[in-house]
């Protein structure tokens, strides 16, 4: 058993001997302590052992059953594989057969789809035999799928360790505004709120796990506003995990008073750029919100703002595990916590990690992203362009849903634009995008734009699963308006 592990599970024995009857897991409604938690771990560790199974595949929405699962894979030294609920059928068994994995514990309704996998279901575990080689590299407990820029997902293989060094340095960050009461509102799947979840559990504190259902959350995007505020204003949390677009959500409720911030010590945002008006918005709304950066490959969070030491439009300071230093194109570079592999491939051996994304440090040594590096577009006057950026200016005001960005050899800038609502006039539009400029160089700024007349979607081959643009397929869809003058087009200048 790796340190990390030894001292968390330590940690929540600790935890249950206290036996003061804290409230540690509380599901839609079901509510543990932690003394019951640790003795319900341990059980399912043992019926794990039974099966003598290597890979627990979980397929389970939110709740206190999902957590103990993932807790008891963790603490018996098994690969545990988290699949999304927004995953199609096809990446999930994509995911199920690359990863090998012998046991699944899944949601009813998946029933048809594991059958037709190969599985047969005994008890509470769907199984399957596996033949050919284990493809997992040696001390893998978690394998977390990304989709990235394509529709087939990619196994990322993390150690224990890894994972829980990140933890506990997410419990340490907040700290400080020592919140007791951590709800998680996105799935766990999500690596980032897996490991807020552990930080939670590190804390002491309470952790609420609803299901996405009754939060009002379907699929990678779609969220019933009312429904959610009204389950937020009932539970009254005191940290959560955000991604920008609830940020932007919870930020335009309080400001119509329909949200009270005022319970919240800790927000953490990240998954993508947050534009630095949002969070103006957000401080002058009295919510504490820290934004972060990380990736799957690190095991999440690299960089995080904390209190007393918090930049607006930075994703903060690298956490003390690891470090971080820009190649000379401006690159991130990141040393510790990477992962031991990707699945199939072979053990990865490099120090540094290249991620991709391009920043710069202050003096101070908060790191400022620019953008993906691949996605970067060189207009005809010569200046690099990271569309990412511009995009996360268009879609943090209030009347633009999706906007994606393109200027390649071009000489000016052309967004496309899907509104939240539509009833939004074109005037609402131009004015958002307006707004949108004044946060921009001249040489970033949206020149032209079209209007679109469906969004962009998983369905429809312009969006990944997990919500990310295809870039090449929507040049590809659009490039008639992307590259000529169309009447559509409007100067918003």
């Amino acid at each position: 058993m790796s340190l990390e592990l030894q001292r968390f599970q330590e940690t929540l024995r600790d935890h249950a001997r206290r036996n003061d009857n804290s409230t540690a897991l509380w599901g839609d409604t079901l509510k543990l302590d932690y003394a019951t938690v640790y003795a319900e771990v341990l059980y399912r560790q043992e019926r794990l052992r039974d099966e003598q199974a290597q890979v627990i595949a979980l397929a389970l929405d939110n709740g206190v059953d999902a957590m103990l699962w993932d807790l008891a894979v963790l603490f018996e030294g098994l690969t545990c594989v988290t699949l999304p609920p927004f995953f199609s059928p096809a990446q999930r068994a994509h995911c199920l057969e690359q990863s090998q994995a012998e046991r699944v514990i899944a949601e009813p309704e998946l029933d048809a789809e594991l059958l037709a996998a190969g599985y047969e279901k005994h008890g509470e575990f769907w199984c399957r035999t596996f033949d050919g080689p284990n493809r997992l590299p040696a001390g893998t407990a978690k394998l977390t799928f990304t989709s990235g820029t394509t529709g087939t997902p990619k196994g990322v293989c993390l150690s224990a360790n890894s994972l829980l060094r990140v933890a506990r340095e997410l419990d340490q960050a907040s700290k400080s505004t020592d919140p007791q009461h951590h709800l998680a509102l996105l799935p766990l799947a999500i690596l980032l709120e897996n490991l807020g979840c552990y930080a939670a559990l590190y804390a002491g504190a309470t952790l609420s796990l609803p299901s996405q259902k009754t939060l009002g959350i379907q699929g990678a995007s779609g969220v019933d506003v009312p429904h959610l505020l009204g389950y937020l204003a009932g539970r009254a949390p005191e940290s959560l995990i955000l991604v920008p677009q609830l940020l932007l959500m919870l930020v335009s409720a309080a400001e119509q008073k329909a949200f009270d911030p005022q319970k919240l010590r800790f927000a953490a945002v990240g998954g993508a750029r947050v534009s630095e008006d949002l969070l103006h918005r957000a401080q002058r709304v009295g919510l504490p919100v820290f934004e972060g950066y990380g990736l799957s490959e690190c095991a999440s969070v690299v960089c995080l703002n904390r209190p007393g030491a918090r930049r607006p439009g930075s994703v903060g300071q690298p956490l003390p595990h690891v470090e971080v230093r820009l190649a000379e194109d401006g690159e991130v570079l990141i040393k510790g916590s990477a992962l031991l592999g990707y699945l199939g491939d072979g053990p990865y051996a490099d120090e540094w990690w290249p991620s991709g994304d391009l920043g710069e440090f202050d003096p101070e040594g908060f790191l400022y992203l620019k953008g993906r590096k691949k996605h970067q577009f060189v207009t005809s006057f010569g200046r690099n362009v990271n569309p990412e950026w511009v995009e996360s200016e268009l879609t943090q005001r209030r009347h633009i849903a999706q906007a994606f960005v393109y200027g390649e050899a071009l000489p000016h800038n052309h967004a496309l634009l899907w509104p939240h609502r539509a009833d939004c006039s074109d005037a609402e539009l131009a004015a958002a995008v307006a707004e949108a400029n004044e946060a921009l160089p001249d040489y970033a700024q949206v020149h032209r734009w079209t209007r679109l007349l469906q969004p962009f979607t998983a369905t429809n081959g312009l969006l990944t699963a997990n919500g990310r643009p295809r870039r090449e397929a929507i040049v590809a869809r659009y490039h008639a308006q992307l590259t000529e003058s169309a009447v559509s087009e409007e100067s918003a200048s």
